[in-house]
């Protein structure tokens, strides 16, 4: 090793000197990119365009503290900050020329399409040149019949009617117009009646006025009978009542004939009870008396009073008797009903399936079938649900939106959106998403959106084709509701399949047009 290598080692060993400005200088850098990045969000990998606007202002900062070099390093950043625009400006161009192969590589999709529609609306003119050659057929060999009628009608008034002779309560002119004739007739008949009806009501053969005493006379004896034995009855329920005897009484008065005691003035007095320490509710014991016996009587019980029983029994919690009550049919089924023991079921979540499986039945029985169910999609029974719906095929559009929006699962949402059991989906997805916006289920929406990203291209594509209710503006704008919540990529696709499909028919004016509408023609 040489004196001079020795001598310039010796040199390097020793550290620069830095000036205390210098170093404050370097340290306030240092923490303004510190507290930029933090600021910003920027990784060591990036944002790049927040990460290269910080460093660029550190170097512009560090130009102007170096003056012996400024010239050197303004011309080294002008030379950087060339060469990243320069690589902007590449990566632009590279992402308008990805959307044109794109286009490109969709233009012999919409060719296949647009051939397709062709065939299609050949085959329609076709069938409707037949339809109307046999429309054309069937109204001339109808307007055939209607001129022989025509022939034959006037042969019979010219031979019938004595234009000589009017007609009694009526005016020449009266006569012989139609609609004086009809309304003239509707009278004539409307007394004919009355006549008829007088002649049944008021005016009886001389020989029955015998008989209708005698039977009035029976009448009032029954009467008596039945007042007697109503006054006998309720001195001994009461006298069991009186005594504390609530369960015998209440057996008394279910069994009492002909229901005297089965009404709501009986429930009333046990109600007015309330509870005894350490004893059955008296007025749970008329209940199970009543529908215990309901089904023996054969009689009906009111509405009012099975939705008194069945609050009664969910206020003791004694679920049991209401589901004995229910699946025995031993009460009467109505929508309030439903409407309690759903409640219950909130109220109680160890208890809700029991609930809604209960629900569904009355509701089922009682004909109101979006209730119904509603009950099967929050007991998770989807699949049950969707044959419900298929079975009764009475469920309008806002019907299945209300279900929608009340049970929000997105298994139902696939299930109705699609093809089921070879048939159209009952509803759009793309608006029941953009509903779900606009009424304020922003989670809900995007739990949909997330399921159908996660699905990838193929699965949107076959949602936007088979979809008979949606237009192009409505697609876009759902596009657009996409890139405002982060679904980039699902954003794309909708445009990329809309326009793949913008060859297919022409847009009108209005704009309201089915992007696959021909494929239900």
């Amino acid at each position: 090793m040489s004196v001079q290598e020795i001598a310039i080692n010796k040199h390097a060993i020793l550290p620069p000197i830095i000036s205390s400005y210098d170093k404050d200088f370097l340290e306030r850098m240092q923490r303004y990119i510190i507290i930029e990045t933090e600021r910003v969000g920027c990784t060591d990998e990036g944002p790049a365009d927040e990460y290269f606007i910080i460093y660029r202002n550190v170097f512009d900062k560090i130009i102007e503290h170096v003056t012996a070099y400024k010239t050197i390093l303004t011309s080294i950043k002008q030379e950087y900050d060339s060469f990243i625009e320069t690589i902007k400006k590449g990566q632009r161009n590279a992402f308008y020329l990805h959307g044109k192969l794109k286009v490109l590589a969709a233009e012999p999709t919409t060719l296949v399409y647009h051939r397709k529609r062709v065939v299609q609306l050949e085959a329609k003119i076709r069938v409707i040149e037949t339809n109307s050659s046999k429309i054309q057929m069937k109204l001339k060999k109808l307007r055939q019949v209607r001129k022989k009628c025509v022939v034959k009608e006037v042969k019979y008034l010219t031979s019938t009617i004595n234009p000589s002779r009017p007609i009694p309560g009526m005016t020449l002119e009266e006569s012989v117009n139609l609609d004086s004739l009809n309304e003239y007739l509707d009278h004539l008949e409307g007394k004919y009646e009355e006549i008829k009806h007088h002649a049944m009501v008021k005016y009886i053969p001389h020989l029955k006025k015998s008989d209708l005493d005698e039977e009035k006379m029976r009448a009032l004896q029954r009467r008596d009978i039945a007042e007697a034995l109503n006054n006998e009855l309720r001195f001994r329920f009461n006298e069991l009542f009186v005594n504390g005897d609530y369960e015998s009484a209440a057996v008394f008065a279910v069994n009492s004939p002909r229901g005297i005691l089965r009404n709501m003035g009986t429930m009333k007095k046990f109600k007015d009870v309330g509870k005894i320490k350490g004893k059955t509710l008296p007025l749970l014991l008329f209940f199970e008396a009543l529908f215990s016996t309901s089904r023996a009587a054969k009689k009906s019980i009111n509405a009012n009073l099975t939705l008194e029983g069945i609050i009664c029994g969910l206020s003791e919690k004694r679920l049991d008797l209401v589901i004995h009550w229910v699946t025995q049919q031993r009460i009467t089924f109505s929508e309030k009903a439903g409407d309690v023991i759903c409640q219950y079921g909130e109220q109680n979540p160890y208890s809700k399936s029991k609930c809604l499986a209960l629900a569904q039945i009355i509701y089922n029985e009682c004909g109101l079938h979006k209730k119904a169910v509603l009950c099967l999609c929050k007991q998770g029974q989807i699949y049950g649900a969707m044959e419900y719906i298929q079975q009764f095929k009475d469920f309008s559009y806002d019907d299945l939106m209300d279900i929608i929006i009340t049970c929000p699962h997105v298994e139902l949402v696939n299930c109705l959106t699609n093809e089921w059991m070879g048939k159209p989906p009952f509803l759009s997805f793309c608006l029941i998403v953009l509903h779900f916006f606009f009424i304020g289920m922003k989670k809900d929406g995007l739990n949909l959106l997330q399921e159908l990203d996660k699905n990838g291209k193929e699965a949107t594509e076959k949602l936007m084709t088979t979809d008979p209710f949606c237009s192009l503006e409505q697609w876009q704008e759902l596009a657009d509701v996409c890139i405002q919540n982060g679904f980039c990529k699902l954003s794309n696709d909708i445009i990329s399949i809309l326009r793949s499909q913008e060859g297919v028919s022409e847009i009108p004016p209005d704009g309201e047009v089915n992007i696959m509408e021909h494929v239900f023609w």
